[in-house]
Order: C-alpha cells, then sequence, then structure tokens
C-alpha cells in the first residue's frame, strides 16, 4: 500500500502565509476602494434613493442607476413633478468654468514646478555649493508650516501686489508650495544618475546643456513624472487658499464643491457625481503614467 508522504512544515507555513497574505491584500483593497464605490454609487441615484435605509448598493437589482446627477453637473437641471422626470435648460453650469480654472491652475503650476526644480535639483546633485546643506534645510521647512500659519501674511502680499482673484497669484502660489518637494526629490534621483554618463558625452562633444538634454532627464523622466503626480495632487485638491485669494474669479473645483452644500437639503448626488468628475483627470493622469510611476518612486531608494 502507498504511503502519503506529510507535508513538510516550512511548504505549509508558505502556503498559510501567502493565504493571509492575499487576505490581508484583499481586504486593504476593499477598505481603500469601498469609499470610492459608494461614491460612484451614490451619483447614480436619484435624491429619493440616496438617503434610503438600509442604502442600495447594487445598481440594476436594488436600484436603477441614472445620469441626471451628470447631466446637472454641465447643465442647468431643475427636477420636475416626479423623481424620474428632469428638465434642463440650454445654458451650462458653473462647474466646466472651475473645472477649466483647475486644470489651467494645477496643471501650470505643476509643469512649473517639475521644470525648475529640476533644474535646481540638477544644480544641487552636480555642482558644489557652499552651505548647501543649510540651503536645503531651508528650503525643505517652507513645507513644515502649514498653510493656516502663512495665511495672513500671503492674504496681505497678494492684496498689496494686486494678486488676488487673478490666474498669476493663485498659479504662482502653488509653484512656490510645490517646489520643495520637487527640488528634494529630483535630487535624490540625479544622485543615483553616475556623473560619468554625462562625462562621456561631453567627451564626445555635447555640451553641459545636450548631455543633460540627451543623456540625463531621458534618465530621469521616471522621478519627473512621479513627482509631477504628487506635486498636481497638491494643486488640484488644494481649498484654503484659493477658497480666500480666487473667492469669485479664477477660483477651482474644491470652493465650487463646498459651495454645492449651501443651505437646506444636501444634493448628496450632485456632489457625488461632480466629485467624479473632478476625479477622472488626476486619475487619467496617473493612469497614463503608471508605467514610469514606480520606477520613478523607487529610484533614489537604493543608494550606491
Amino acid at each position: 500500500m502507498a504511503t502519503i508522504e506529510p507535508v513538510p512544515i516550512t511548504r505549509r507555513r508558505s502556503v498559510i502565509g501567502e493565504v493571509f497574505f492575499w487576505l490581508a491584500l484583499s481586504i486593504a483593497f476593499i477598505f481603500f476602494m469601498f469609499p470610492l464605490y459608494w461614491l460612484l454609487m451614490t451619483s447614480l441615484k436619484l435624491r429619493s434613493e440616496v438617503t434610503l435605509l438600509p442604502p442600495t448598493l447594487l445598481p440594476f437589482v436594488d436600484f436603477k442607476p441614472t445620469l441626471l446627477n451628470y447631466l446637472a453637473v454641465f447643465t442647468k437641471v431643475s427636477e420636475l413633478g416626479t423623481v424620474t422626470e428632469a428638465k434642463a435648460n440650454t445654458s451650462l453650469s458653473e462647474f466646466p468654468l472651475h473645472l477649466l480654472n483647475s486644470v489651467l491652475i494645477g496643471g501650470g503650476a505643476t509643469v512649473l514646478a517639475v521644470i525648475l526644480g529640476t533644474l535646481a535639483a540638477y544644480t544641487f546633485s552636480r555642482y558644489k555649493i557652499k552651505a548647501e546643506a543649510d540651503l536645503m534645510f531651508f528650503i525643505l521647512s517652507t513645507r513644515m508650516l502649514p498653510p493656516i500659519v502663512v495665511l495672513i501674511p500671503i492674504f496681505l502680499m497678494f492684496t498689496y501686489a494686486n494678486l488676488r482673484e487673478s490666474y498669476l497669484g493663485i498659479t504662482l502660489l502653488y509653484i512656490t508650495t510645490g517646489l520643495p518637494f520637487v527640488v528634494w526629490m529630483m535630487k535624490g534621483f540625479f544622485d543615483e544618475i553616475p556623473r560619468e554618463y554625462e562625462e562621456a558625452a561631453m567627451t564626445d562633444g555635447f555640451s553641459r546643456i545636450e548631455a543633460i538634454w540627451k543623456i540625463v532627464l531621458p534618465e530621469a523622466l521616471p522621478a519627473m513624472l512621479a513627482t509631477a503626480v504628487f506635486v498636481l495632487i497638491t494643486a488640484w485638491n488644494e481649498f484654503v487658499f484659493v477658497q480666500l485669494l480666487n473667492p469669485s474669479h479664477a477660483t477651482t473645483v474644491p470652493p465650487f464643491l463646498y459651495a454645492i452644500i449651501g443651505y437646506g437639503q444636501i444634493e448628496w448626488g450632485h456632489m457625488a457625481a461632480t466629485s467624479v468628475v473632478f476625479l477622472l483627470p488626476v486619475v487619467i493622469f496617473t493612469f497614463l503614467v503608471r508605467n514610469h510611476l514606480l520606477r520613478g518612486v523607487t529610484f533614489g531608494a537604493v543608494r550606491r
């Protein structure tokens, strides 16, 4: 009679560990993704279905999805006698303008902050600068204070410089807040790129600028894209400064979302649909650079 050999203890521990790993990963995935799922489902419900108890979670099973909330995001929609009817005016709502402002201000600030911060980081990495450690600490210290601490000085400065209610003022502010992060991140990445690459290129007849453009920047591109994602998210979600400095002109989406709450009954479906549309540009940008994101984040993690 054939005998069944027992499974080695180390193999059983490995299988059990793998099961617990995937179980923990699944729980974490559900924990972090469920709020987004709830947001999406709320955006597909009518006003009368949003506050039902117990809540409805499955579309086409518990409730019938509707796009009225998304229609209300871009056009002026008013509900009629029944909850299934809606009337849309031909005029656009205020949301597209605020979304365009977010794209222009957040995108412009991100591009300029990454360009300027990358140049500064390259300088700190490749040249000997007097009191370099003190300068780097000073750059980092600008991110140590919460925004509320510098709110009054910035408000007074923008008022005297006539930068309030302008695209230029809020964009410059977002560039200033994003630059320290870019400089510190990119300096670590440039330190990991061997100097010999540039020296070999300049030996072959390239100038310093050509060596940077053709040799260094292609190597640093994943790091630049990864840094741009974090800078864009910070500028995209910023609320306090734009609410105080640009309350009526060049206003981005976060203050507009807050204004939807208004008084009386809260339009949760409208808010959820607006939030979903507001999330899409950042999600699309992150998806497009996903192949460079992991390498960019871990590029400077291992020292030579």
